[in-house]
C-alpha cells in the first residue's frame, strides 16, 4: 500500500498536475472571498469568519475530488496497466487503499493556502481575534472527512469506468448526489416521515453539524461507514476486473 501510495503522490506532484489543482483552487476560493461582488464576500458580509469558505469549498471539491481520482483506475484500464498491477505481489485492497489515501492526500492539501485566510480574518477582526476557532477548526475538521469522503466515491467511479472522462462525470454525478441531490430531494417533504432518514443519507446534513464546530461522534461515523462502503465496493469491482 506503501508503494502504490508513493507511486500515486509522485505522478500527481510530480507532472505538476497537483500544483496545477491547488492553484487553482485557491485562486477561485480566494477570488470568491475577496473580489467577487457575491454572497460569499468576507468583506461584503462584514462579518469575522470564514463561514461563506465553509460554505463554497464543498461545491468546489465536488468537481476537483473526481478530477483528481479519475485516473486511479480508470486510466490503468485504459493503458492496460490495471493487468500488470495485477501481476504484481500485492492485495487489490493495498491498490485500492494507497490510491484513495493519495486523493485525500492532495484533496486536503488544497486547504492549506486558507490558512492564510483564517490569519487574515483574525488580524482584521474587530477586536483582533474577534473570530470563533471552535466553528472555524471544526468546519476544518468537517472538511477534511468530507474531502475522504468525496475520494472514496471517485474511486468507486473510476472503479466503474472504462475511461478517465466517464470516471469523471460519473464521480461529479455521485458526489453531487450525496452532497446536494438528497438533500434536495428530503426538502419537498414528499415522503412523510421518511423524509428525514432520506435527509441524513446525504453528506449535507452530516457535514453542517461540523460547520457549527459540533464534532458528532454519529456524523463521524457516518462518514466512516460511507468511505468504507465505498472502499468495499471498489474493491469488490476491481476483483472483477482480474
Amino acid at each position: 500500500m506503501i508503494a502504490i501510495l508513493k507511486k500515486e503522490l509522485w505522478s500527481y506532484f510530480g507532472n505538476w498536475s497537483a500544483w496545477v489543482i491547488i492553484a487553482a483552487f485557491s485562486l477561485i476560493t480566494t477570488l470568491f472571498l475577496f473580489f467577487f461582488d457575491n454572497d460569499s464576500n468576507i468583506f461584503e458580509i462584514g462579518a469575522a469568519s470564514l463561514q461563506s469558505y465553509f460554505v463554497l469549498v464543498p461545491w468546489l471539491l465536488m468537481f476537483i475530488i473526481p478530477a483528481l481520482s479519475m485516473k486511479t483506475f480508470a486510466e490503468e484500464q485504459q493503458t492496460g496497466t490495471l493487468n500488470w498491477l495485477f501481476s504484481q505481489p500485492l492485495k487489490v485492497s493495498d491498490l485500492v487503499m494507497g490510491k484513495f489515501l493519495s486523493v485525500w492526500i492532495v484533496g486536503v492539501l488544497c486547504l492549506i493556502p486558507s490558512l492564510i485566510y483564517l490569519y487574515t480574518v483574525y488580524v482584521l477582526g474587530v477586536p483582533e481575534g474577534n473570530i470563533d476557532l471552535g466553528m472555524t477548526f471544526g468546519s476544518y475538521i468537517g472538511l477534511i472527512i468530507l474531502i475522504a469522503a468525496f475520494s472514496g466515491v471517485g474511486i468507486l467511479a473510476s472503479s466503474l469506468s472504462q475511461n478517465q472522462i466517464m470516471a469523471y462525470l460519473l464521480g461529479v454525478f455521485m458526489c453531487f448526489i450525496m452532497y446536494f441531490g438528497i438533500e434536495q430531494l428530503a426538502s419537498y417533504k414528499l415522503l412523510g416521515g421518511a423524509d428525514f432518514i432520506l435527509q441524513n443519507i446525504g453528506f449535507y446534513q452530516h457535514f453542517l453539524g461540523f460547520t457549527r464546530g459540533l464534532v458528532d461522534v454519529k456524523d463521524v461515523a457516518y462518514f466512516i461507514l460511507v468511505i468504507g462502503a465505498s472502499l468495499v465496493l471498489s474493491n469488490h469491482f476491481i476483483n472483477k476486473k482480474k
